[in-house]
């Protein structure tokens, strides 16, 4: 994801890295000189002169718009819940980790390393949530933060999130057997557990289930032909202002179907997908704190950041 400063009107118009521009400018070139070759022929085809009112377009223009604007409400809906979604595991990460730390009261000598394992899990677990949705291996971060032991279980398993959450239930069913936890403590930390896997579940719902095919076969296909249409509609109205219109037109609603296209899909590593691994490094960074366990550089975004 892109993290921009805002910036002034005129620099605003002018900003590449961030925008779709350089994902359509093909196209719109490609629009463009249609244009001018629509202009240069006064709209004709082999002699035959295309007549298309330009009522026609405003009136496809209206339907257009309003589909387009369905497809982006659910969208950004999408890209929204994934948000909230890490957003929340940003804060359970954190209760757990304070449940861990002044809930379980171990009082052997190692008590303080088997504490610091488990808090170095939930940052795995989110780590393995990172890779798994950007369909990664992730196994530098694994091998980092587990034992060579439960990092050699974890070797080609697909839904590794689920397995780390299992390692987490087995030491807190451990030290209730152990007597250093009671039931309504085991109880709360076992609903933080729920929480974590409703979280991943609730990811793997937005992955696994794209906006239906046929919305963005419609979009893309009507989009491209009204773009394609519109200069014959224009040329005989605007003259040569027609290529600049058509072009600004076109750039509107194409780019518009581009970020569609993108935030809908918000796990990936595109420029304005989620910045799962700066969520990750700041999970990791303020459990790591909270346990006075020595922890790494938190970057923070300047004048642009991409992660």
């Amino acid at each position: 994801m892109i993290v921009r400063q805002r910036t002034n009107w005129l620099k605003m118009l002018f900003i590449w890295r961030g925008s779709v521009l350089k994902k359509i400018v093909v196209q719109l070139g490609v629009i463009l000189i249609f244009s001018l070759l629509i202009y240069f022929f006064k709209g004709k085809i082999f002699d035959y002169k295309v007549h298309l009112n330009p009522t026609i377009f405003t009136l496809i223009g209206l339907a257009l718009a309003i589909f387009m604007g369905f497809c982006n409400s659910a969208s950004y809906d999408r890209f929204w819940e994934g948000r909230k979604l890490w957003g929340l595991l940003v804060i359970e990460t954190r209760s757990f980790t304070r449940q861990i730390l002044s809930m379980v009261n171990d009082p052997s000598p190692g008590a303080r390393e088997e504490k610091e394992k488990i808090i170095k899990m939930v940052s795995a677990f989110c780590w393995s949530l990172n890779d798994q949705l950007r369909e990664k291996s992730g196994t530098e971060h694994l091998t980092r933060l587990l034992s060579p032991e439960h990092a050699e279980q974890l070797k080609d398993k697909k839904f590794i999130p689920s397995i780390i959450l299992g390692f987490i239930a087995d030491w807190l069913n451990e030290q209730q057997q152990k007597g250093n936890i009671d039931t309504i403590v085991m109880t709360s930390m076992d609903h933080q557990l729920n929480q974590f896997s409703n979280i991943s579940g609730g990811c793997e719902r937005i992955y696994n289930t794209p906006l239906p095919f046929a919305y963005s076969v419609l979009l893309h296909r009507t989009v491209y032909l009204y773009c394609f249409w519109l200069p014959f509609g224009l040329v005989d109205s605007l003259g040569w202002m027609m290529p600049l219109i058509v072009l600004l037109i076109s750039y509107t609603f194409i780019a518009l179907d581009a970020i569609i296209q993108e935030i809908g899909e918000p796990f990936g590593e595109e420029e304005n997908d989620l910045a799962l691994n700066s969520m990750c490094r700041t999970i990791e960074y303020s459990i790591f704190e909270q346990a006075g366990m020595p922890q790494g550089e938190l970057k923070k975004p300047d004048s642009y950041f991409i992660d």
